[in-house]
């Protein structure tokens, strides 16, 4: 339990005067407008508690007997009255600006895989606020411009003397009549009513470069939300999201796809043309390719954004077993078996050399 003696550094003895004294030294230290950290404010609390006790010659009887802590106190709203009285309500502000800065806008687009590698433009038609095209962000009808507030006289805030622990102060207060701007609009903008805005739908162009990821943002200044009173815009931020190709499979600058191939192309070699993002391209098979093999083509994948170059395109091959034989290529299958010397149920158990088991081991491993 605080002793509020201590709390405000007063000896038990201590006049009236010697305690107010000391806490309006305390509170010129402590209060939240000069010092903001949480812990401050508490103690903040305290001392105003103590002094509220100590004050009141009935209450600090009554605490100097052994009673309550606060002697019955009641602070409602009288706390922050006092606090705000005592400092004027954190000093003087003067009026608030009519023309404010604007929010940021976001946007998502859709692109192509394509459109992602090589970069495009595209016009995109955003709804957002704009400056109000007939008072052009004044507010007022046919050109006319906000008069000075005959209450506050253009100062924004009103004062007006109030009693409390510490005797007489001034307070400051945002005026009411003109919510603290210090002017009054007599006669608003119908088209706007008053704000110097309204929306509207406005067409963009808008450049993107060569190597856009889902997840990148573009940046055009001045071009989102126009501020209250005509204020300047923020900026549009327009968002990529990339749509999924029909074969073709990202990984950074790097392509992916999967290429079926015949049992005797994989065996014997062949040469198939591929549709890439470039268009048509050869790709090489080896003879005795197996399932899986990687063929790299060069320079034929993404395009790196800000970096220059392009990545690779992979192709993974698949090779495909025949599930159905007529019975002629099923006796040359069986001499082909007996040609190479091969069984029926010939199969054998690969270790970790590099083959099918070590590719799976590496996925857990990973």
């Amino acid at each position: 339990m605080a002793d509020h003696y201590q709390t405000l550094g007063v000896a038990r003895d201590a006049s009236a005067d010697e305690i107010k004294r000391a806490y309006r030294k305390l509170a010129r230290e402590l209060h939240p407008d000069v010092n903001p950290d949480p812990a401050v404010q508490d103690q903040f609390k305290e001392i105003t508690a103590s002094y509220e006790t100590l004050s009141d010659p009935k209450k600090r009887q009554n605490y100097d007997m052994g009673g309550s802590n606060f002697g019955g106190a009641n602070f409602g709203g009288g706390f922050s009255d006092i606090m705000d009285a005592f400092f004027g309500g954190g000093g003087s502000r003067g009026p608030r600006p009519r023309m404010r800065a604007g929010q940021d806008s976001l946007i998502r687009i859709e692109v192509s895989l394509h459109e992602a590698c090589f970069g495009t433009e595209r016009e995109i038609s955003v709804e957002s606020a704009v400056v109000c095209p007939k008072c052009t962000g004044s507010g007022c009808v046919d050109g006319g411009q906000p008069t000075m507030c005959n209450v506050c006289k253009g100062r924004g805030e009103t004062q007006q003397v109030v009693r409390s622990v510490i005797g007489q102060v001034m307070t400051s207060r945002p005026c009411g009549p003109c919510s603290g701007y210090g002017s009054i609009i007599a006669n608003p903008c119908r088209e706007c009513a008053g704000e110097g805005r309204v929306r509207a739908r406005q067409d963009i162009n808008v450049k993107i470069p060569a190597g856009v990821e889902t997840g990148n943002r573009i940046q055009l200044s001045g071009r989102g939300e126009v501020g209250h009173g005509g204020g300047p815009a923020g900026d549009l931020y327009v968002e990529i999201v990339e749509a999924e190709h029909d074969y073709l499979i990202r990984d950074r600058d790097t392509l992916h796809m999967s290429l079926a191939v015949s049992m005797s192309a994989a065996a014997l070699g062949s040469t198939v043309s591929i549709e890439s993002l470039d268009g048509p391209v050869d790709v090489h098979i080896k003879a005795g390719a197996q399932s899986g093999a990687p063929i790299v083509i060069k320079h034929k994948g993404m395009n790196r954004l800000r970096q220059g170059g392009r990545g690779d395109l992979i192709v993974h091959l698949e090779v495909i077993t025949p599930s159905k034989l007529s019975r002629e290529e099923e006796d040359l299958l069986k001499k082909f078996a007996e040609l190479r010397g091969e069984k029926a149920g010939d199969a054998h158990v690969k270790g970790h050399d590099g083959g099918i088991f070590s590719k799976i081991k590496g996925a857990f491993t990973k």
